[in-house]
Formats: structure tokens, sequence, C-alpha cells
């Protein structure tokens, strides 16, 4: 059987915070708005964060009725460390995001 559906996902560098759900939902709603067909299944959203507590993130997800799933990560146990070591760092991250602003 197909899945037959979009999957939005989102990587925050940070802990989960409620307001990253309705910024979320608000993409899954762009996508089925914008790409999705009759004959697709209802969008999902998966928010991977840096970690998450419990009780605030089931809290969190009874509010929406769009399907949204959270879930932590932690990339230095899946990425090579040789592979990491070339990647920005969480700091220069932050750095670039204080310039733009």
């Amino acid at each position: 059987m197909d899945l037959r559906c979009y999957i939005v996902i989102e990587l925050k560098t940070t802990e989960f915070r409620p307001e990253y759900i309705g910024q979320l939902g608000f993409y899954v709603t762009a996508v089925n708005e914008m790409l999705k067909k009759e004959t697709d299944n209802q969008t999902i959203g998966l928010l991977l964060c840096k970690d998450k507590d419990r009780l605030t993130a089931k809290w969190s997800l009874k509010i929406t009725n769009i399907p949204i799933g959270i879930s932590s990560y932690e990339l230095d146990k899946y990425v090579p460390k040789e592979m990491l070591e070339k990647l920005p760092t969480e700091d220069d991250l932050n750095l670039h995001i204080d310039l733009r602003e």
C-alpha cells in the first residue's frame, strides 16, 4: 500500500516550544492548499527538535487537528564525526541569524 501524501519536516536547533506547532501547521496547510491533489492523503507534519518535554508536547498537540508528530534528535549520534566537524556549530548558526534580524 502506498502512503501517497506529502510530509513536511521542520528541524529546530532548540528545545520544543508550543508555538512551533502553529508554525508547522501553517506549512502543512500551505502544502495542502498549493500542492495536495484530491487523490493524495492528508499531509503530515513532522517536527524535529533538539529536545522536548513530553507534557508540553502532548498539550500542544491537543489544540490541532492537523496530523503532526514531535520528536527529539541527537545529531552527533547518527552523523559521522568527520562530517560533524565540517558542519557549522549551533553558535555559528545563531550568529548568522542574529546578523539578519
